[in-house]
């Protein structure tokens, strides 16, 4: 890939979601297909015109001001332009014409008034999360779909079912009224953690780790920490999370873009600002009666960064949180995790029997990791011939290079 191409797939990425809301919000909407359209025509020119030309000074400007003349050409060919002329706002004139050469200002409001307007009670919980990760967090519906356990065809009806609700309701772009706040935040709050997931370990592609999403979900919940209508304990505890997480980003990978397993991984390498940042936001998010899937999450992965070291891991109070965390999360990707786990506290053969007799297993089979954690289990039992088989299974069903790779060398 040429430089310029490597340039504009760069900017795409992490520009492409934000720029999609920014003009969602100026044009409604209604007009959220529109949107989607020409922020990718407009990669399609940069694509054309940059190895050509030459890379422009400000590549993100000159992607923003191409998508907006794209938009704006699209709404005068409509045959009814001459008679909504009228109604386009000076304010909005004034968007459409500014100099994009200028610093671009903080746009964060847009993309979660986006995020809001995604939670719409009229639409269902799942369209509503399919949504909010493919148009303002930027994530293919094969990912999507890796996040739900689904397939890529079922969220792309979803999202076809989404945004043709969206059209015929003309829904607002508005923050939602205090009365309907909490409503929609827990659908919001779910979307962030979704979105960093996906940066955390990719679900697919040449990289394990995706940092721009890390950065941009920790970007959004911050803000929403920081507002005093949404300031709410599980937003404080998802910040939480994402910091304890990201503070051990740099030591997953070594130089070869490896994986490092946590009991390999160079402690000094974590990212002792983060830790900080997270066990102060775990601190505040204590406030209320309520404890959210988050506050637990968090606190296992605070045992972990606390730890000095792999032997000094409390993994007794970490099984004990999973469990705690399986009553409020009752989903067989919980019950996997806490396996290993239980693993560690009672050893593989109790943890084994607890992984393949968990309920709507079959969602899990698909999975790469569930059979990379069967397979560890029963290494450690002594069947080597079959944790190869399982470790072979695992790498076969791995969508990201780095994990395959992985897998597979543990198949040898």
């Amino acid at each position: 890939m040429s430089t310029a191409s490597s340039v504009a797939d760069d900017i795409f990425r992490r520009e492409g979601a934000r720029l999609v809301a920014s003009l969602a919000a100026h044009f409604g909407t209604h007009r959220l297909q529109l949107a989607e359209d020409v922020v990718q025509e407009a990669l399609v020119r940069a694509l054309q015109t940059w190895p050509y030309r030459g890379i422009p000074d400000n590549p993100a400007a000159w992607l923003t001001q191409a998508a907006k003349n794209l938009a704006l050409d699209a709404l005068r060919r409509e045959q009814n332009w001459q008679r909504k002329e009228a109604q386009i706002t000076v304010e909005q004139e004034r968007w459409l014409t500014r100099d994009e050469t200028a610093d671009e200002p903080e746009i964060s409001d847009e993309t979660l008034r986006m995020l809001f307007v995604c939670f719409h009670p009229q639409l269902s919980t799942e369209a509503q999360l399919a949504l909010a990760l493919r148009t303002v967090c930027g994530l293919s519906p094969a990912e999507i779909g890796a996040a739900f356990l689904t397939s890529e065809a079922a969220i792309a009806k979803r999202l076809v079912r989404a945004r043709q609700l969206i059209r015929d309701l003309r829904l607002p772009f508005v923050v939602p009224d205090a009365s309907e706040l909490p409503q929609r935040l827990d659908g919001v709050l779910a979307a962030l953690y979704l979105l960093f997931n996906e940066g955390y370990k990719a679900s697919s592609g040449d990289r394990l780790i995706r940092e721009e999403l890390c950065h941009e979900a920790m970007r959004l919940t911050r803000l929403l920490a920081a507002h005093p209508a949404t300031a709410q304990p599980a937003t404080k505890a998802l910040l939480a999370l994402m910091c304890l997480n990201a503070a051990r980003l740099r030591a997953r990978v070594n130089l070869a873009g490896e994986i490092v397993r946590l009991h390999h991984q160079d402690r000094s390498q974590w990212d002792a600002r983060l830790i900080e940042e997270g066990i102060l936001a775990l601190g505040a998010a204590s406030t209320g009666d309520l404890i959210s899937s988050y506050h637990i999450e968090a606190g296992i992965a605070a045992c972990h960064c606390l730890a000095l070291d792999e032997a000094s891991t409390d993994w007794t109070r970490i099984l004990s949180l999973y469990d705690q965390l399986l009553i409020l999360k009752p989903t067989p990707i919980v019950a996997m995790n806490r396996s290993v786990a239980l693993a560690r506290v009672r050893g593989p053969r109790e943890a084994l029997e607890a992984l393949e007799n968990i309920p709507n297993r079959h969602s899990l089979e698909a999975q790469y990791l569930y059979h990379a954690i069967r397979a560890s289990f029963i290494a450690k039992l002594g069947h080597p011939a079959e944790a190869r088989a399982a470790w072979q299974r695992a790498a076969d069903l791995a969508q990201c290079d780095a994990e395959r790779e992985f897998l597979q060398s543990q198949a040898q």
